[in-house]
């Protein structure tokens, strides 16, 4: 299938994008979230699908932070100007904090909702918003919430970026005991979820995860392994974190009637 993608990004990512064959416009902007809605409205001319990926989440501080108001009220006014427009299709992106995690079974598309964080909430927020208006301007909206991610461009604090980094330098890695059950994907398999549902018939809440739970200690031991370091990981070292969840594992959904 011949697509034509226009990409918006921050300043310093064009070349990032000249490889890409389908991109034909790469759009820089210092915030996406406090463009004018004649600047988002030049943006939707000529598009069918917008996917819309942007959002605050730089780590250990994104979850309470005020720019998440920021990126909801921003985030509005994009969907606003799209569905003006005339695009057939919306895609956001949300997060599986969206769910009431007090439980030990998978979460698929109809468990209950409990967003505690801002972050969880404003996203929480911006699908039950986005979900009106779209069916209000008889627009198709997909809602993909996420898992856990990891792979190429990874904040080098996040998990797996750490135990790579001190595993390669031989240093021991202080972690906690390492019980909570999580739901890992490659941002790479996600990145081609997303595209598909966005090509395929999908709309409303979809769950972007493996559908498979393992544990934060025996996720640290299979990369440990590959570099023959099992031995510089120090369990235990560090308390666990009282707010996070025990376990956290979705049922992936299905991508539909795609046509490639």
């Amino acid at each position: 299938m011949d697509l034509e993608i226009r990409v918006v990004s921050r300043p310093g990512k064009k070349n990032f994008f000249a490889s890409y064959e389908n991109v034909t416009e790469v759009i820089q902007t210092n915030n996406f979230f406090t463009e004018t809605s004649e600047w988002y409205e030049k943006l939707c001319q000529d598009i069918d699908i917008v996917i819309h990926l942007a959002w605050y989440a730089e780590r250990g501080k994104y979850l309470e932070s005020s720019l998440n108001i920021e990126c909801l009220s921003g985030t509005l006014n994009f969907a606003s100007a799209a569905a003006e427009h005339g695009i057939k299709k919306f895609v956001g992106v949300g997060t599986c904090f969206e769910y009431d995690l007090d439980t030990v079974k998978g979460l698929d598309v109809n468990s209950p909702l409990n967003p505690r964080h801002l972050y969880s909430i404003s996203k929480s927020a911006a699908f039950l918003l986005l979900s009106k208006l779209f069916l209000n301007k008889k627009i198709d909206f997909l809602w993909t919430r996420i898992f856990y991610l990891y792979g190429e461009g990874e904040d080098d604090r996040s998990l797996v970026a750490e135990l790579k980094k001190k595993l390669k330098l031989n240093e021991t890695i202080d972690l906690t005991q390492g019980k909570q059950i999580r739901d890992f994907m490659d941002v790479a398999v996600a990145g081609s979820v997303i595209a598909d549902a966005s090509m395929g018939s999908n709309v409303g809440p979809f769950n972007v995860c493996s559908g498979k739970g393992i544990s934060v200690r025996q996720l640290a031991e299979n990369i440990a392994d590959e570099y023959g370091g099992r031995s510089l990981l120090n369990f235990g070292a560090r308390k666990d974190n009282l707010s996070d969840e025990p376990f956290v594992v979705g049922i992936p959904s299905k991508v539909i009637d795609i046509d490639k």
